[in-house]
């Protein structure tokens, strides 16, 4: 609830009421009761990225509960619609964004096209794109939305796509040679005679965490700029009660599944700087579960692959049209329901489709071997004199570079390899490794790119780790040292930190030389100055090399058993004994 809805609908009311007195004197048992306000009920979910099947290992738990699986969640959503036609009439179900791309194999295998369906039988009606609904570019986003089959593919599996019955926002992604938006930017629900708005956008920095293909030909605009231009463009249509589907986040520090504490992240800022006449913000992106109040707005995120959904209790004054309360709670989509019959009578037809590929063994595992970043260090104080941490190393990140060096070292020539740590997108199960669970962790069908970078390029990459917060996973022959006072370069100078010591960095264990020249692999994502690392954009001589999938999966193979490995190789000051 807005302080500035209240005040409208208070200075409404005044007005009424001075109008009354002035005019004619009204007996109290003439005057009319002020009407009922308007129950609205939104659920929300937010980053299913493809979760058709309960997903495992942590990412199949929330709030100590297993969780998750479309077949549990259309079962909950539709429990909590109600049962009287009313209720379910006074209930809209939104989404926040990526509730495709980084899917596993069942879904991406035919282009998502199975998740799509699957939202259409859950009952969705408006979801904002994410980064990731950019995956496969602006064309392939408007077949989801449109239907039609695959270009390339056809219809996969044997039957037509007819495309979502819900609706695609993006009020900040526009086609750059037009200026207009590549997608409708909000929709209007009304009930009883009161009408909604929902506005939708991604995060503004979608083009640096995105290939460079996925958005070609568009460009994005601030998202609080954005969403206060169509919330006065709803305001001068009538539509008070306003909306905001933003993929795009924060994150708690330790509270629980509706808690808010320590909270932080870019949709603070966001929030704070939107009109006073939007109500709530469903947000997502960070994979974090919170509801939020900031600035007198609503702020919630269903942490993400279908665990949760968030249950969004709206009242809305019939005068003013207006959102005089607003509550929200999120509800853990566990699999002690019954599983919706239509939504595994899909999965089935999938499964069938799909065929054995998805079950052939590609290795083994001497135990689960996790994508966790497990070995945080310290990177300062913030503005209380708390310490900040930057994540580290991952055991699972580690194979992953450890594999993508084993596919170039001898083709190529590379002596090192770095991955991203958002393209590992899953842990690895204890024992057998089948293509389908190898296939979720590297879901992006990206390509090895070995080029050529100097020494200063490859300590400038690594100071770019911390303007951008994110800490590459690099192979074994790789090791440095970070020093935990040193300073972090602005994004302007992202190469004039000192957080990592000079003359620390070895390859192979030979000393790294600034001038000299190092043959290096990373995927085709990084290389085009992907997650804000634009140095690799200045490598030379590129070869662009097997996809990264086929990488992992012939490391495992010729690995097995495989182990997780030290988390070693990256130290920092604090580790390093004083000489």
């Amino acid at each position: 609830m807005s302080v500035p809805g209240m005040r409208r609908a208070a200075v409404g009311l005044a007005a009424l009421a001075v109008t009354a007195f002035t005019a004619v004197a009204v007996h109290p048992d003439q005057a009319e009761a002020d009407p009922k306000p308007v129950d609205v009920k939104l659920l929300a979910i937010n980053d299913l990225h493809g979760n058709l099947e309960p997903p495992t290992g942590s990412s199949g738990t929330i709030d100590g509960k297993a969780a998750g699986g479309v077949e549990y969640l259309a079962t909950h959503l539709d429990q909590l619609r109600g049962t009287t036609k009313k209720e379910r009439d006074h209930t809209v179900t939104v989404a926040a964004g990526d509730l495709i791309g980084a899917s596993p194999l069942l879904s991406a295998a035919f282009h998502d096209e199975p998740t799509i369906e699957e939202m259409n039988l859950a009952g969705l009606e408006f979801t904002s794109v994410g980064n990731h609904e950019f995956d496969e570019g602006a064309t392939e986003l408007l077949r989801m939305q449109n239907g039609g089959c695959h270009p390339v593919d056809g219809c996969a599996d044997g039957t037509p796509f007819k495309g979502a019955k819900f609706q695609y926002l993006s009020a900040n992604a526009f086609k750059t040679a037009t200026g207009q938006p590549l997608l409708p930017p909000y929709g209007i629900k009304t009930i009883d005679g009161v009408r909604i708005g929902f506005i939708g956008m991604t995060l503004e920095g979608t083009p640096q965490i995105v290939s460079q293909q996925g958005v070609a030909g568009l460009s994005f605009a601030d998202e609080a700029d954005t969403a206060n231009k169509y919330a006065r463009i709803l305001r001068s249509q009538g539509v008070e009660a306003i909306v905001v589907l933003l993929h795009e986040g924060g994150v708690q520090n330790g509270g629980g599944i509706n808690d808010c504490v320590g909270f932080s992240g870019p949709i603070v800022d966001i929030a704070n700087r939107m009109d006073p006449a939007i109500d709530v913000i469903v947000s997502g992106h960070t994979h974090a579960a919170y509801n939020c109040n900031i600035n007198g707005k609503l702020v919630t995120s269903a942490s993400s692959f279908g665990r949760l959904v968030t249950e969004i209790n709206l009242k809305v004054d019939q005068r003013t049209k207006d959102v005089i309360s607003a509550s929200a709670n999120n509800v853990v989509v566990t699999r002690d329901v019954p599983k919706h019959p239509a939504s595994t009578a899909l999965i089935d037809h999938y499964k069938t489709a799909l065929g054995p590929v998805a079950d052939k063994v590609v290795g083994e595992t001497a135990s689960a071997i996790t994508r966790a970043q497990e070995n945080l260090f310290q990177t300062g104080v913030d503005a209380n004199g708390k310490p900040t941490y930057q994540t580290g190393e991952s055991a699972l990140g580690n194979v992953i570079a450890d594999a993508q060096l084993a596919a170039t070292d001898n083709e190529q020539n590379a002596v090192a390899a770095f991955m991203n740590p958002g393209g590992v997108r899953a842990d690895l199960p204890a024992g057998r490794v089948t293509y389908s669970d190898a296939f979720t962790v590297q879901p992006f069908a990206n390509n090895l790119v070995t080029l050529d970078l100097t020494g200063a390029q490859l300590y400038c990459m690594l100071e770019q780790q911390f303007t951008v917060a994110k800490v590459l996973y690099a192979s074994s022959t790789v090791h440095y040292i970070v020093d935990v006072n040193g300073t972090t370069a602005p994004v302007s100078s992202p190469c004039s930190g000192t957080r990592v010591v000079r003359g620390s960095l070895t390859i192979s264990g030979a000393p790294v030389s600034n001038t000299a020249t190092y043959r290096v692999t990373v995927n085709n994502f990084l290389s085009g100055g992907g997650d804000g690392f634009s140095v690799l954009t200045g490598g030379q001589n590129a070869v662009t090399g097997m996809i990264d999938l086929d990488a992992f999966t012939a490391y495992l193979t010729a690995k097995s058993p495989v182990s997780a490995p030290a988390l070693d190789r990256i130290q920092t000051t604090a580790e390093v004994p004083a000489a």
